[in-house]
């Protein structure tokens, strides 16, 4: 086998992707024993219905990645068996601990990750880390590959990685998220991880659908209370200020106590929690443990409370919200009367000869009255 012949694109690439979507995967040597229990080959390429819900209920990564493949599909095609996949897993859904990670560029969420993930597993957790890339604007394919910067992680058997790219999404996840956090808990991953682009208003989007959700910081850039962005830190439930090692340690004790101070001025993002500051270095491992030991309080502190199964259940309607909008939104674009005025409605607004206020009612005025009873 030639090294060409070695790579391969993934089956959830663009269509019509160039040479500007790196991501290729590498073909196994047909030697030696796959590590992964219940892997198997799709020889027809087509798997029924049935076969990948159960191939999810087994745990079979293979079956897992392809039902997101096809929960995440804008093909009309894909959304009848999407469907009945989510119907068929939603008894076994709810069932992990689910954790939004949020934060500033550069602050190394990626290496927290990776290595809060590898210690989950060590204590026998499986972890699921549904990492959302920036998209590509030619190729809509996820733009930085976190499944590339969790080099150790990935290798793990109890642990699957999912890049997906945002595509603009608010809030830096992907319109399937919640469905794709289901299909994970169904596989029997206990501990779901949702690394998201980066931070902004727009993150609440996150806490929607998490239980935990922790911002990560850094010290040193001179901002630190620049940086206090009241909208991010008020749906936290801790912050971590991470490369807390070598010459950082002092700086990073500094930005913990002044993040402390200014906590105790925001509403806890949590009924009965305070939101904690920490520091930690994800390079050399230190402070994980006390950041995963927080996790385990805030969850038994909110079980005990029930407001635990009192926000599980307004996600619940969330979700039930989110996906009538989307489905309005879908409704509105493919309707054959708005894809016969829109390309002529856009090149008024664009041309200054129409105002956008009068072009949305022309809009909706067609829709509704084409969708009349």
């Amino acid at each position: 086998m030639s090294a060409k012949e070695n790579f391969y694109k993934p089956d959830w690439t663009p269509k019509d992707a160039g040479k500007e979507f790196a991501v290729r995967i590498v073909k196994a040597k047909e030697s030696g024993e796959n590590p992964v229990k219940n892997e198997v080959e799709f020889k027809s390429g087509k798997p029924e219905t049935s076969d990948i819900i159960s191939g999810i209920l087994q745990g079979n990564r293979n079956y897992l990645a392809r039902a997101i493949t096809l929960i995440e599909s804008n093909s009309q095609k894909h959304r009848p068996v999407a469907n009945a996949i989510i119907r068929g897993l939603l008894p076994n859904g709810g069932k992990s601990l689910r954790i939004g990670i949020t934060g500033i560029p550069g602050a190394g969420k990626s290496t927290l990750i990776e290595t809060l993930g590898l210690y989950l597993i060590s204590l026998g957790h499986k972890v699921a880390v549904l990492a959302i890339d920036p998209s590509s604007s030619i190729s809509r394919g996820s733009i930085l590959g976190d499944k590339t910067r969790m080099e150790k992680l990935s290798r793990e058997p109890n642990c699957f990685i999912r890049p997906s790219p945002s595509s603009g999404t608010l809030g830096g996840v992907t319109r399937k998220s919640r469905e794709t956090i289901l299909a994970c808990e169904s596989a029997g991953y206990d501990v779901i991880i949702i690394e998201t682009v980066g931070v902004g208003q727009s993150e609440i989007t996150v806490r929607s659908m998490v239980d935990f959700f922790l911002l990560v910081l850094i010290a040193g850039g001179g901002d630190e209370l620049q940086g206090i962005k009241k909208g991010i830190i008020e749906i936290a439930d801790a912050i971590v200020i991470n490369k807390a090692d070598g010459d950082n340690i002092q700086r990073s004790n500094m930005a913990k106590a002044e993040y402390t101070n200014a906590v105790h001025y925001i509403a806890p993002a949590t009924q009965g929690w305070q939101t904690s500051v920490m520091t930690c270095s994800a390079l050399v491992g230190s402070g994980v443990t006390e950041l995963w030991q927080n996790v385990l309080d805030f969850e038994k502190s909110t079980k005990s409370s029930g407001f635990f199964q009192k926000r599980r259940k307004n996600q619940a309607l969330d979700w039930m919200l989110t996906l009538v909008e989307e489905e309005i939104k879908n409704h509105f674009y493919n309707s054959a009367d708005i894809k016969e005025i829109l390309p002529h409605v856009k090149k008024e607004v664009i041309e200054g000869k129409k105002l956008p206020t009068e072009a949305a009612e022309e809009l909706l005025k067609r829709f509704y009255s084409g969708n009349q009873a």
